[in-house]
C-alpha cells in the first residue's frame, strides 16, 4: 500500500522543496503580495510603487509608464511615414534584382514573375516647425508632428505575422517568453494598488481578414502569472466576473475572500507553490478593482473639449479613439504599461480602399492622446509608441491597378513620443526604393533596449533565471538608440 505522503511528494518539485524549506519565507512573500509597499525600499525621491525589484530603476528614468499602440497586420510605411519622392520616377518600373538581393518572399508573392514598383497614391507634406514628412492619410497626426520621433529604419527577421508580432511582444519569435509588459511589471511594479500594472485594450475588428491576437501575446511566460496583462473588454464588465453575483454583497465577498485566503495559505505551506500566493494577491486585486474599474471606465466625467479632441468615435466603446482615452485614464491612475491593439492592417489587395479606412480609424485618437497627455503635463513622463510588426513592400502584390503590398521585414516605420524621446525628428533612412535600411538601423532588440532605457532600466540587467539560464527581453542582443533620447 502506498505511503500516505506519496501523493504530496509527487506534487513537489525541486523549486518548491527549496522554497518550502526556508522557514517563514512563504509568509513573508504572501505579506509582500498583499501589501506591496510593506518591504519596499524606495530610492530617495522615487515615486512610491507597488512591487518591482529593489535595484530597479538602475538610473533616473525619463518615462514612468508606456502606452503602446500596436497596429496589428503591419501598416504600409511607404504610404504613411516614409516619404519617397524618388518613387515618382520609379513608378511601374521593375524592382531591380540588386535591390531585392535574394530576399526571401512570402508564399503570396513568391510565384510572381514581375515586381512592379507602385508609388504611394497619397501626397506627403512637411509638418510643424520640424518639417516632419507625414502622409495626408494622417491629417490629425500632422498637427502633432513636432511632438513625435518618426523612425524609418526598423527591421526584423520575421516575415509572417504570428512570429513577427510575438517577436515585438517578447523579444523572441517562438511563444513562451514573457511579454514586454510582463517584464516591466516584474521589474518596475506599479504605481497603484487598485489596478493591474499591465492592461490590454483590444479595438474592434474592422476587417474579416484581421490577424488573430492570442492571450499569450500579453502573457507572463515563465514569470509569475501575476505579471501577465489584464485584458479589458469593451462591452459589459471590463473584466469578466468582476461584479458580485445577483443577491451578493460586498461584506459577503470580503468574508469569502478572507476564508479562501486562509485555505490557500494552508495549501501554500504544504507544497510551497509560489503560484498560490500569486493567486491570493490576484483575488485581492480583483476585490479592489470592483471599485476602481467602474470609475475608470466612466468617461462621462471628461470635458466636452476633451471628447471633441478624440472625435465622435470616442463615444463608441472599443473604438481606437475610446481606447486611447481609456489608456490616458489608466496612465493617470498609475498603470505602468498600457497596450492598445488595433487590427486590420494586412492589406494584400486594394490598398487604395483599405488603407484610408484604417488610417481614419486610428489617426484622430492617436493624435488626441499625444495632445491630451501634453496639455495635462503627462507626456514628458509617458512613452507613447505607434507601429506594427513589420512593413509592406514597395512593389505591387497582384494587379498594380488595384494593388496590394506584401509583408516586408527589411525596413518599416514606427513613431515614438514623450518619455525621454527627442520630439520633432526623423531617425533612420531607407534607400530610394524604400526597400533596405541605409542609415541608423533599429532592430527589434534595439527597439526594446531603447524603451527600457527610457524607463531607467539597463536592458542587460533586467533578467530572470529560468532552467539554468538568465533570460532577458533583449536576449543577448540590443543597442540603445541614444541619438533619439533627450
Amino acid at each position: 500500500m502506498p505511503h500516505p505522503l506519496s501523493d504530496l511528494q509527487m506534487l513537489e518539485n525541486r523549486r518548491q522543496f527549496f522554497g518550502r524549506s526556508t522557514t517563514g519565507i512563504g509568509t513573508i512573500a504572501l505579506a509582500s503580495l498583499l501589501n506591496g509597499n510593506l518591504f519596499a525600499k524606495e530610492k530617495s525621491g522615487a515615486t512610491p510603487r507597488v512591487g518591482g525589484l529593489a535595484d530597479i530603476p538602475h538610473f533616473a528614468p525619463k518615462a514612468k509608464r508606456v502606452i503602446y499602440l500596436l497596429q496589428s497586420g503591419a501598416p504600409s510605411q511607404v504610404d504613411l511615414l516614409d516619404h519617397k519622392p524618388s518613387l515618382e520616377k520609379l513608378h511601374m518600373t521593375e524592382l531591380p534584382d540588386s535591390i531585392r538581393n535574394g530576399q526571401r518572399l512570402t508564399g503570396m508573392t513568391a510565384g510572381q514573375k514581375k515586381f512592379p514598383i507602385v508609388k504611394s497614391p497619397w501626397k506627403f507634406r512637411q509638418c510643424g516647425k520640424s518639417g516632419t514628412w507625414l502622409s495626408d492619410l494622417l491629417p490629425h497626426m500632422q498637427t502633432v508632428a513636432d511632438d513625435i520621433c518618426v523612425i524609418n529604419s526598423v527591421h526584423t527577421e520575421a516575415i509572417n505575422h504570428d512570429p513577427a508580432i510575438t517577436f515585438f511582444q517578447s523579444g523572441h519569435q517562438q511563444p513562451g517568453r514573457p511579454s514586454i509588459g510582463a517584464w516591466l511589471s516584474y521589474g518596475l511594479g506599479s504605481e497603484t494598488e487598485n489596478l493591474p500594472s499591465f492592461v490590454v485594450l483590444l479595438s474592434k475588428n474592422s476587417f474579416n481578414q484581421a490577424q488573430p491576437l492570442y492571450d499569450r501575446l500579453w502573457g507572463s511566460g515563465f514569470l509569475s502569472s501575476k505579471y501577465q496583462g489584464v485584458k479589458f473588454r469593451s462591452q459589459g464588465d471590463p473584466v469578466l466576473y468582476l461584479s458580485d453575483p445577483a443577491g451578493g454583497s460586498d461584506a459577503n465577498r470580503r468574508v469569502m475572500l478572507d476564508r479562501l485566503a486562509k485555505l490557500n495559505q494552508i495549501r501554500e505551506q504544504e507544497i510551497g507553490d509560489p503560484e498560490i500566493t500569486a493567486r491570493i494577491a490576484q483575488y485581492e486585486m480583483a476585490y479592489r478593482m470592483q471599485t476602481s474599474v467602474p470609475e475608470l471606465a466612466d468617461i462621462s466625467t471628461e470635458s466636452e473639449s476633451t471628447l471633441k479632441m478624440y472625435g465622435d468615435d470616442v463615444k463608441e466603446p472599443g473604438s481606437h479613439a475610446a481606447n486611447c482615452l481609456l489608456a490616458r485614464r489608466l496612465a493617470e491612475r498609475g498603470v505602468r504599461f498600457i497596450q492598445v491593439f488595433h487590427r486590420g492592417w494586412d492589406h494584400h489587395s486594394n490598398v487604395q480602399k483599405n488603407l484610408p479606412t484604417l488610417a481614419k480609424q486610428t489617426d484622430q485618437g492617436s493624435a488626441a492622446l499625444i495632445a491630451d497627455l501634453k496639455q495635462r503635463g503627462m507626456l514628458d513622463e509617458t512613452l507613447v509608441i505607434w507601429g506594427g510588426e513589420f512593413g509592406r513592400t514597395v512593389y505591387s502584390q497582384g494587379n498594380p491597378q488595384a494593388f496590394g503590398r506584401d509583408h516586408h521585414p527589411r525596413c518599416f516605420s514606427i513613431w515614438m513620443a514623450g518619455g525621454g524621446i527627442k520630439p520633432g525628428m526623423t531617425y533612420g533612412k531607407t534607400d530610394d526604393y524604400c526597400y533596405n535600411v541605409v542609415e541608423n538601423p533599429m532592430h527589434v532588440h534595439d527597439f526594446h533596449a531603447t524603451i527600457l532605457q527610457c524607463l531607467g532600466i539597463n536592458h542587460e540587467r533586467l533578467t530572470y533565471r529560468f532552467q539554468g539560464r538568465d533570460y532577458r527581453l533583449t536576449d543577448v542582443h540590443g543597442n540603445v538608440a541614444k541619438d533619439i533620447l533627450t
